[in-house]
């Protein structure tokens, strides 16, 4: 098994824990920190496959942006802290069951994969692709790029909008 095949597997095993760990949880905030796992694991995957720009776009994009923006919808949201209130996520039996199927779904996914055949060894790739997407983005793509960021923009005010109404009707009541 060579560094490679390793790093795989830890980042792939960082990725999937992630993903489980925050469906176990049921604080919020600790959700949020596991989802950030899971999204730099997936950035350290797309690093493995050549594809650095997708990997720090990934990193700025989920695991900063996305992140900050799910903490501000948390901190924005009534959230209320009586016990009586709070979910529960089923306990050992449950826990136990989620632990067994990821565990029946690594291995099925390990043995699929030792018995793949990919063939020959594909095309080799730029070298400068970061180069590449950089100039295609601001000369040909330009235009839905701008489009794509005033859409966001306004997507953005129209949430801090419909946030502010709500608290102006939580406050009259």
């Amino acid at each position: 098994m060579s560094g490679t095949d390793i790093a795989f597997f830890l980042l792939a095993l960082a990725a999937i824990a992630g993903g489980v760990t925050m469906l176990q949880l049921t604080n919020v905030v600790h959700m949020v920190v596991a989802l950030v796992m899971t999204f730099l694991g997936i950035a350290g995957l797309y690093v493995l496959l050549s594809a650095e720009f997708v990997a720090v776009v990934q990193v700025l994009i989920y695991s900063g942006a996305i992140t900050i923006i799910m903490l501000f919808a948390i901190m924005l949201t009534r959230h209320h802290r009586d016990e009586k209130e709070r979910q529960t996520t089923g306990g050992v039996w449950h826990k136990a069951v989620a632990a067994i199927s990821v565990i029946a779904f690594g291995l099925a996914v390990y043995f699929g994969i030792r018995r793949l055949d990919f063939g020959a060894d594909g095309s080799a790739l730029a070298g400068d692709n970061v180069k590449t997407i950089g100039k295609l983005l601001y000369s040909y793509y330009t235009i839905p790029f701008e489009i794509v960021s005033v859409i966001l923009l306004v997507a953005l005010i129209g949430a801090i909008v419909l946030a502010k109404k709500d608290g102006k009707e939580a406050g009259d009541k």
